[in-house]
């Protein structure tokens, strides 16, 4: 762990479509009271099987991500993750931003610079888990995607943006750079110069040009994002979970392999999924013409 286990704080709410908010799922590591949970809530999960919602509910603040809500958004996730109910998830963020980054109030009482690393670490925490998770993650960005939100887009498999969302990162005019992926992430995708602009110049670019970039997969009116979101979560969520856990971890990782190594891995990775119940149970439902009942087995 990058943080120490003691400090960490697991306070998110679990919302499911009823009038009344409920803690159904016990959090992964609780140390705050349920009331605390309910009053604060920065982040809200819906678990609507077999996909769920997380969404980011700083509103006031732009969805930024302070150390807690960093904490908080972690541990959700790995809960998802043990969920095996849940197949695919959603991040999104509530009201006019996906999540504009860090909190700069935070960052601003920091007196020490160990005390920044930690943020880092903290974040790098989370980018990893959800960059290696065997589910698919979709982002449902709405508005403002900047700075460790785009990094939090950025470890997403998928990219759905409403068309009146904004990216970039504007980190240089804090006076340091990306902590979280920026630099190299974002270059593997939309290549080195194009990079290098948005850095220096602290520029946004609109949702259509971000696809054009090949950063964003679909471009949905901004009334649209959650719903189109949802219906590929579900899509997805069809699919074989063992083949898809697969399929992520060769992609992820093959274009850091040389071609001939990353093409043996995937002979060994389709070999292995043949091996599976859910493998006689898909060819079976595809002679049958049926749709197919995955176990993940």
């Amino acid at each position: 762990m990058l943080t120490d286990r003691h400090e960490r704080t697991t306070s998110y709410t679990i919302r499911k479509p009823q009038p009344k908010l409920q803690m159904k799922h016990k959090p992964y590591r609780q140390t705050i009271s349920e009331q605390e949970c309910m009053d604060e809530n920065p982040v809200l999960v819906e678990r609507e099987p077999p996909i769920a919602l997380v969404t980011l509910n700083r509103e006031d603040r732009l969805n930024a991500l302070d150390n807690r809500t960093t904490r908080i958004l972690h541990d959700a996730i790995e809960s998802l993750a043990k969920d095996p109910s849940i197949r695919t998830i959603i991040i999104t963020g509530r009201g006019r931003a996906f999540c504009a980054g860090s909190d700069i109030h935070e960052y601003n009482k920091m007196e020490k610079v160990v005390e920044y690393m930690e943020h880092q670490k903290l974040g790098r925490m989370v980018y990893d888990l959800i960059e290696n998770l065997e589910k698919p993650v979709i982002a449902a960005v709405n508005g403002y995607c900047l700075g460790g939100g785009l990094e939090l887009a950025l470890v997403c498999d998928v990219i759905v943006a409403s068309d009146n969302a904004k990216f970039g990162d504007p980190t240089l005019r804090l006076g340091v750079i990306p902590g979280g992926g920026t630099t190299q992430r974002l270059t593997r995708i939309i290549g080195r110069n194009m990079v290098k602009e948005l850095l220096f110049t602290g520029e946004f670019i609109s949702a259509e040009e971000a696809r054009q970039l090949g950063l964003v997969n679909k471009v949905v009116a901004a009334e649209k994002l959650i719903e189109e979101s949802k219906n590929m979560a579900v899509k997805v969520a069809k699919m074989a979970p063992l083949a898809l856990a697969k399929a992520k971890k060769l992609v992820n990782e093959g274009t850091e392999a040389p071609l001939n190594v990353s093409l043996s891995y995937e002979i060994e990775a389709t070999v292995a999924l043949f091996g599976t119940e859910d493998r006689v149970e898909g060819m079976k439902a595809f002679i049958e013409k049926r749709e197919p009942n995955f176990k993940g087995v």
